[in-house]
Formats: C-alpha cells, structure tokens, sequence
C-alpha cells in the first residue's frame, strides 16, 4: 500500500465514511457512553482494540473456514460469535485492571457485542475481500474515526450543561440534536477528493 492510499484510508475511515455519524452504526453507545470525556475514551479505547482484533480474527474465520467450506451464510453468526468472545476477554480485562472505567461504561461494555459498528467493519472488510493487513487497517482507523466522533460528541455535551435551551430539549432530547447536527457536518466530508 503506498502513502497516498494509507492516506485515502485514513481520511477515509476517519472522516469521510465515519461508522457513527455517516453510516449510522454504533449510535448505543455513541449516545450513552458520551456524557463525560474519561468514559468516552474509555468506550473508545475497548471498541478501537476489540473492532481491529475482531477485524483480524473474522478475517481468519472468513479466509480458512467459511469460504473453503462454502457456508458463507454463515458469517453473521460466527462473526458475532468471535466479537462476543473478544469483548468478554476485553470485559474480564477491564474488571480486573481498570474497575473504574469498568463500572463507568456499565452496561455499555457488553454491548460492544452486538455494536454493529464492530459487526458492520467485519462484514465490510469480508464483502470487499480485503487481504489480511488492509482489513485490519482499516477495522483500526474505523476505531479512531469512532473515538474521535464519541470524544468529540462527549466534549459537546459537556459543554451543553451550561447552556441555555428550551426546558423540552432537556436530556436526550438535544443529545439527538446535537449528534444529527454533528451529522451533519461530517456528510460535508463526502465530497472530499484527497488526490486528483
């Protein structure tokens, strides 16, 4: 891969083709983890490793078990079996490492199971037939773009405590403004041209 392409990637993944605010994907925990920066970051971190290793390991499934076997069919309930097993490995880390950053993301963390951001980049890299490193590239800065958009919602938010706006947009209300204002802006990347 040149530097043009790794580039093209990164902007790709990060800004133009953002799982959360361009492609939808990953909206549970982009609106409940996001009210405070740590537990954001936290939220970010677990998605960003669990996306890449499930990224890798899903490939593997796909490449020596699902395509020389022809059960292609297969590969909602074993890619989601492979997530699962990751965020529970991720899970038992976070509880015994970090428990703080453990109970701030409550419920939040075993629902990376079923994140369909995490499912979405599997199924994406296995549809374009991507080889091994590109997959796993592109499953990592698919995580960043990820973290920035839930770091920059939570900055937002906070910042929202000391505002002044209608006492009906009160809680999840201008959270749902604020993230399809946040949309918004980041569609306007789908028009970028990185090289001529």
């Amino acid at each position: 891969m040149t530097w043009q392409g790794l580039i093209t990637m990164s902007l790709g993944a990060i800004l133009i083709e953002n799982f959360v605010l361009v492609r939808f994907l990953g909206i549970c925990p982009f609106l409940g983890v996001s009210k405070k920066m740590d537990t954001a970051m936290g939220m970010g971190m677990a998605v960003i490793f669990v996306m890449t290793a499930a990224s890798a390991a899903t490939w593997a499934v796909d490449a020596y078990l699902l395509k020389p076997f022809g059960i292609e069919y297969m590969e909602t309930v074993a890619f989601i079996l492979v997530i699962a097993a990751l965020v529970q490995i991720v899970e038992m880390f976070l509880q015994k490492a970090v428990p703080a950053l453990y109970k701030a993301l409550g419920i939040y963390l075993p629902l990376i199971t079923t994140n369909c951001a995490v499912l979405g980049v599997a199924i994406i890299n296995s549809d374009l037939g991507s080889g091994f490193l590109e997959s796993v590239l592109f499953s990592f800065l698919s995580g960043v773009g990820f973290t920035f958009a839930l770091l920059l919602f939570a900055a937002i938010r906070q910042r929202l405590e000391f505002a002044e706006y209608p006492d009906a947009f009160e809680g999840f209300p201008i959270a749902l403004v604020t993230a399809g204002l946040l949309a918004m802006c980041f569609m306007g990347f789908s028009g970028l041209e990185i090289f001529p």
